[in-house]
């Protein structure tokens, strides 16, 4: 089979799509032949080497991909009666998924609802279950007003649309006029380019004279920060990234002077969540087969090209999630 292969730590172009064996379902275990693979930002620090904290470097040579969704064509002993079905499944760190064909413990497979495509599938397993994770800490409310950099992102959009479900105010961050304009469609009553020097004045006077407060804050860095200072007293802030690079700089001072509730979501906080991730994934699916939320999904890349999907990520050249498909 054709698949992508990975001897050294670094840039993109360590990426090889290669011929390798056919994988074989172990105990418990099912083989599922991809159609459709995600790509996440994490994919891109796993392949260079830096995710640090609970996510140890993978053991190399290795083929990236942590998500995918097709068709189950083999069994491995002890598994019941998948074969034929179309599933999705969270392979978990750096463990095939960029593939032909990926094996998945059967535990973690879900059915994909009727209808639902399978790049849909793969940004609900992953994305769906993040976002979802990360609202149920921040408690949106009807009388929000929520900033939300990286609107245009698989996160930051389904963010834009559980915020206009609940009644809030959502405000939209993104990085060009493009992305912009996919915010705005999205619902978000503010919609601003933060590449603009005067973007925090532009917010300010949207909301005239209203204050956000809460701050979903996967960006960090400069935006991260001026987004904090923007807060009403008493605001609330879930970090959960840093895609600028450096994470939200603040200090207990600026918690004090705010009255700021802040919490980080993401890595071992949500990975001992009661009851698992499981209930997140299978919330994210029927969500999306309900059309509750509808996953942005930037146009996939083909598998030989994971090296291209990574570079266009990381340049933040994408909308929405990033696939590859055979």
């Amino acid at each position: 089979m054709k698949a992508i292969r990975q001897y050294e730590f670094g840039a993109a172009d360590t990426l090889r799509f290669e011929d390798v064996p056919d994988p074989v379902p172990g105990d418990e275990q099912v083989l599922i032949e991809v159609a459709a693979a995600g790509v996440h930002l994490l994919d891109t620090s796993i392949r260079a080497g830096m995710t640090g904290g609970p996510f140890p470097p993978p053991t190399l040579p290795m083929t990236p991909g942590r998500e995918v969704a097709g068709v189950v064509r083999g069994v491995g002993p002890g598994v019941g009666s998948w074969v034929g079905r179309t599933v999705v499944a969270h392979l978990g760190m750096a463990s095939g998924g960029y593939a032909a064909l990926a094996v998945a413990p059967d535990a973690a497979l879900h059915a994909v609802p009727d209808g639902l495509a399978p790049e849909t599938a793969v940004a609900m397993i992953g994305t769906g279950r993040t976002a979802l994770g990360i609202l149920d800490a921040a408690e949106l409310a009807a009388d929000d007003i929520v900033v939300i950099p990286a609107a245009a992102g698989g996160l930051g959009a389904l963010f834009v649309q559980v915020a206009r479900a609940a009644g809030a105010t959502a405000v939209g961050l993104a990085g060009g006029p493009d992305k912009v304009e996919r915010v705005r469609a999205l619902g978000a009553d503010v919609a601003v380019d933060y590449r603009e020097p005067d973007w925090a004045d532009q917010v300010q006077a949207a909301l005239g004279g209203r204050k956000p407060t809460l701050l979903l804050d996967g960006v960090g860095g400069a935006v991260g920060r001026t987004a904090l200072e923007m807060l009403d007293i008493g605001g609330r802030i879930v970090m959960f990234g840093w895609s600028s690079g450096a994470v939200t700089e603040f200090s207990s001072a600026d918690v004090v002077a705010g009255g700021l509730s802040v919490v980080w979501v993401t890595g071992p906080r949500m990975l001992r969540r009661y009851g698992g991730l499981r209930p997140l994934e299978t919330r994210a699916l029927a969500e999306a087969a309900a059309g509750r939320l509808v996953p942005v999904v930037h146009p996939p890349f083909p598998l030989a090209d994971a090296a291209a999907a990574h570079i266009a990520l990381e340049a933040r050249a994408t909308t929405g999630k990033v696939v590859l498909t055979p």
